[in-house]
């Protein structure tokens, strides 16, 4: 098993209602799951190869709960990555090198039926997770938007999280609104559904515990 460890921000936005009933081994809130991820990873590695600096877009779906499997992925990746660093990425997206069970994107694996090709496309992410707010636009692919939940009498913005302290993706999450959009193999469209933004950290063992 190769050695990975990836240090970044996610701004994730499902089609279920704000706070996910998946997060607490509920079934989803509509009977399926369609889900965007978009990941900048700030430090990373997988064996000698440098991860620093990449960002990652995936999308999947699944026709019932996640765990009852028959579920599609694709990815894309950036366009900086050199042809080592995308086999890295790859890599540990479809839960290798990685324990069995350890890390969100093993236990994904093991529910898809069908993974489509990748696209290198350029990727642009900004992330703030104190703030829930995220921006992540792929021309021609993918558009994201993520903004606080707002209270529905005042407007204010409200603040919620999500603690999973044996987790396999987070330790802690932000609860948010997302508005998204895709094209190509895998439309979708979901707006002012769940948004989730989380600092992660993982390595082939598992979610890292500073």
């Amino acid at each position: 098993m190769i050695d990975w460890e990836l240090k970044g921000v996610e701004f994730i936005n499902c089609n279920c209602d704000y706070g996910c009933p998946c997060q607490f081994n509920a079934r989803p809130t509509h009977g399926d799951c369609h889900a965007i991820g978009a990941y900048r990873f700030e430090d990373g590695h997988f064996g000698d190869v440098d991860l620093s600096g990449l960002n990652v877009v995936g999308m999947f779906s699944w026709p019932k709960a996640i765990h009852e499997g028959n579920g599609t992925a694709f990815l894309i990746i950036d366009e900086r990555a050199s042809e080592k660093q995308r086999d890295a990425l790859l890599s540990i997206f479809s839960g290798e090198n990685t324990e069995p069970g350890k890390t969100i994107w093993n236990v994904f694996a093991a529910t898809f039926t069908e993974v489509l090709p990748p696209e290198i496309r350029p990727i642009h992410i900004e992330i703030d997770v104190e703030e829930r707010t995220g921006t992540v636009r792929v021309d021609g692919f993918v558009k994201m938007v993520g903004e606080p939940i707002r209270n529905p009498v005042t407007g204010d913005k409200h603040r919620a999280r999500i603690d999973l302290p044996n987790g396999f993706e987070y330790l802690i999450a932000e609860m948010g609104s997302g508005s998204s959009t895709a094209q190509g193999p895998m439309p979708l469209t979901l707006e002012n559904s769940y948004g989730q933004f989380a600092n992660i950290h993982l390595t082939n063992k598992g979610v890292v515990h500073a």
